[in-house]
């Protein structure tokens, strides 16, 4: 049995492979545990909750990547992502063990099972989480003072400010996460950790959907990898002008990404949208052209090694974390950007 104080984390996997942001979760797991062992002498036990069929081979990864306990649910009803039995299970093992943190993935899996969960625990539940820390918090109030509270920041407000959540009465506390918000750890294949086998209890209730069929569609676009990425904005006057990001992005071996603003503007498809509703990336170089950098959008890209900013507006926010700015308009920057690469890439080609 776990102990009350333990974080679980959500695993979603699909056909036997782990979601990314599960990992990336129980790598932020780890390092909450730690802190609030150190903080507190006690223990603090990272779990992950995996629920599939044929799915038991997945737990020696959850536990390389910083879980104690792996929690497993294998059972045929569980081949399939369905919302009320897998509700039903974490549901149930929530209510027994009291866990004191629960992560999960804001995937579209994971958007759909977090609420069912926490409104069946009664318990406070903040989406889209940028950042999860451990800290104290006082209700003046009530003059007292919560210790190791879950802190979950994220973007409010439209962007305009950045909002620390705290649920200092209801547990367990709850947040989601979208995949490459935080840094995925480097497996441990040597570590131990222990496994648990489930036994899930249905209602008959649990099976009113029944999954006929099954279409999967891969993306193409994959920013969250790329080294490069070259990202668009309001800035960029029409979808023809992506053209230019485009050739920018072959010439560096990048990828195109986009600002929300260009996606809902039919610019560009949205699986290219960088920023707190799109996709979260790390690339060496970032160059945002016309993209004035609400926080949103910078949720999803603030971590780039190397960020260059094109924007005709000198007080653009962007600009606050641009190790370049170049001051311009899109359409006459980006050109002469293109012709200097290639210009230096034909010289390389002639001195070879």
């Amino acid at each position: 049995m776990t102990t009350p104080n333990s974080i679980w984390v959500f695993i979603e996997q699909t056909d036997g492979k782990i979601a990314d942001v599960s990992l990336e979760l129980t790598g932020k797991a780890r390092e909450l545990a730690d802190r609030l062992g150190g903080a507190s002498g006690g223990a603090h036990e990272v779990v992950g909750l995996v629920m599939g069929h044929h799915v038991e081979a997945l737990a020696d990864e959850v536990i390389a990547h910083g879980a104690d306990r792996v929690l497993l649910a294998d059972h045929p009803e569980l081949a399939i992502y369905r919302t009320l039995p897998y509700a039903r299970v974490a549901i149930a093992e929530a209510r027994a063990r009291k866990p004191e943190i629960f992560l999960v993935g804001g995937t579209p899996n994971g958007r759909d099972f977090a609420p069912r969960v926490a409104s069946a625990l009664r318990c406070g539940l903040t989406a889209d989480c940028t950042d999860l820390e451990i800290g104290d918090y006082t209700v003046k109030k009530e003059d007292k003072t919560y210790h190791d509270l879950l802190f979950q920041i994220r973007p409010a407000f439209g962007g305009n400010l950045i909002a620390t959540i705290v649920n200092p009465k209801t547990r367990p506390q709850m947040a989601t996460v979208r995949e490459g918000v935080m840094r995925m750890p480097a497996a441990q294949p040597s570590r131990h950790g222990a496994v648990e086998k489930l036994v899930p209890r249905f209602e008959p209730d649990d099976f009113a959907l029944e999954v006929l069929s099954r279409q999967m569609r891969h993306s193409t676009v994959n920013l969250k990898e790329s080294r490069v990425v070259v990202s668009g904005g309001a800035g960029v006057a029409s979808a023809e002008d992506f053209a230019l990001l485009r050739d920018l992005a072959n010439l560096l071996g990048g990828e195109v990404g986009a600002s929300r603003a260009a996606v809902d503007a039919g610019m560009i498809g949205r699986e290219h949208q960088v920023g707190q509703t799109g996709t979260t990336v790390r690339p060496r170089l970032y160059v945002a052209a016309g993209i004035s950098g609400a926080i949103q959008h910078r949720a999803g890209m603030d971590q780039s090694s190397k960020i260059i900013a094109i924007n005709t507006d000198p007080d653009a926010p962007m600009f606050q974390i641009a190790h370049y700015k170049i001051v311009g308009d899109v359409a006459e920057v980006l050109p002469l950007i293109i012709k200097t690469l290639r210009e230096r890439s034909m010289d390389q080609r002639e001195t070879e």
